[in-house]
């Protein structure tokens, strides 16, 4: 082999040699404290506070200092920024609080280390909250707004509910509206109130109407609420009962009229049963 040759091989051994030290003595990892787990998993009812460790490996030459955050699930540190000497394990305490108003079912989380350079490492948490699942809704405040529906829906339960609505409305000669259970586009996290809107631009113009909404919603979550409603065009209205007082009250203008001219010219004027009257500003 040239000497060329062996002087370039002996340098990529070089190198192959020295690329594993050189990610060792720069590298560190997190992980939970103790062996064995892979990820962190909690367990509780609504307003339980667990604990666990979380460990951060710096298996380099040189310290480390990283920053904690929690993602998904509410954690708290013991402390978020600490420094890890070089080939030392540090161990960090956290605490994982369950919501008080946490439905039952899994969330899943994640701690995340990020060192000064910018490089993160992280670790999965996955929290299961326990107690009975219920579901449970209510529709309030049902209103007619001009060509709009407005109601409250409440989350009465334990679970996320995707609610479905029917609406119904009965008017003098029947029914006027009659709109199938369809899924709304919203979901309702335990206690959450939702306000809401549905159109109505075919609605009637002159009509009694009584209005019905039901909602239900998975696991046997169902409620339903009514309101009346009353439908008048008031512009031809009020123009019909103008016309009719205006026409009620013409032959007391026009009684007026004979009073005045009557009064103008001297002469008695008859009114009632026909007893004379005297002139209106006549002087005894």
């Amino acid at each position: 082999m040239p000497p060329a040759a062996r002087v370039l091989g002996l340098t990529l051994l070089l190198l192959l040699a020295s690329a594993p030290a050189a990610h060792a003595a720069a590298g560190w990892s997190v992980a939970p404290a103790g062996a064995g787990r892979p990820s962190f998993y909690a367990e509780g009812t609504p307003g339980t506070v667990l604990t666990d460790t979380v460990s951060v490996t710096n298996h380099g030459s040189r310290p480390l200092t990283v920053r904690l955050h929690a993602t998904g699930v509410r954690i708290t540190f013991a402390r978020t920024a600490l420094r890890v000497p070089a080939r030392t394990r540090a161990e960090v305490p956290f605490t994982v609080t369950v919501p008080v108003d946490a439905a039952p079912g899994d969330r899943a989380g994640r701690i995340t280390a990020r060192d000064t350079g910018g490089r993160t490492a992280t670790v999965a948490l996955r929290l299961r909250v326990g107690g009975p699942a219920l579901s449970a809704l209510t529709v309030e405040h049902v209103a007619v707004r001009g060509d709009r529906i407005t109601y409250e829906l409440v989350n009465r339960g334990t679970t996320v509910l995707v609610p479905r609505l029917a609406v119904h409305a009965e008017g003098v000669l029947g029914p006027v509206l009659d709109r199938p259970a369809r899924t709304l586009p919203v979901r309702l996290p335990p206690g959450a109130r939702r306000t809401l809107g549905e159109p109505w631009p075919g609605r009637p113009a002159l009509d009694a109407v009584d209005l019905r909404l039901t909602v239900t919603a998975a696991g046997g979550a169902h409620d339903s609420a009514h309101t009346s409603a009353r439908f008048v065009p008031w512009g031809p209205v009020s123009g019909a009962l103008g016309a009719a007082a205006a026409a009620a009250a013409l032959p007391a203008v026009r009684r007026h009229r004979r009073r005045r001219d009557a009064a103008r010219d001297g002469a008695p004027v008859r009114t009632g049963a026909g007893a004379p009257a005297e002139p209106t500003g006549a002087v005894r």
